[in-house]
Parts: C-alpha cells; structure tokens; sequence
C-alpha cells in the first residue's frame, strides 16, 4: 500500500492525501492532479506561458508530492 501526500505549497497545512493498494493507480491519479494544476495555471495566467514555463510548473508540482510505502493495517 501506498501513501500519497500532495501539497499546495511548500507550507500546506492540509494537503490532500490518498492512499493506493495498486502502484499504477496512483501513477494515474497523480499525473492527472499535476496535469489539473499545471492546467489551471497556465489558464489563469494574465501572460502567455512558455512550453519551457510548463515544463518548469510542472516540475514544482510534482516537488510537491511524496509518496511513501506504509503496511496495511
């Protein structure tokens, strides 16, 4: 079993966290929440974003996820 924690920012009191029995699963849910973000930004922007900007938004999203290996109890 998998544990994903998956912040806002650096200094998210609450982040969301999921738990996974299968490893592709969570691959699954985290490349689309990335994706959701990373979206959401680029579409809020008041600039036009660069495919090198993208790539740097995505990378600080997926920073903000930890995933651990916990026993089920």
């Amino acid at each position: 079993m998998w544990k994903v924690t998956y912040k806002i920012d650096n200094l998210d009191p609450k982040p969301t966290i999921k738990n996974f029995d299968v490893w592709y699963e969570l691959e699954d849910w985290i490349n689309e929440e990335v994706e959701n973000r990373v979206q959401w930004t680029v579409d809020h922007s008041p600039y036009s974003i660069s495919e090198e900007e993208r790539t740097q938004i995505e990378e600080q999203e997926f920073s903000l996820v930890n995933i651990q290996k916990v026993d089920p109890s």
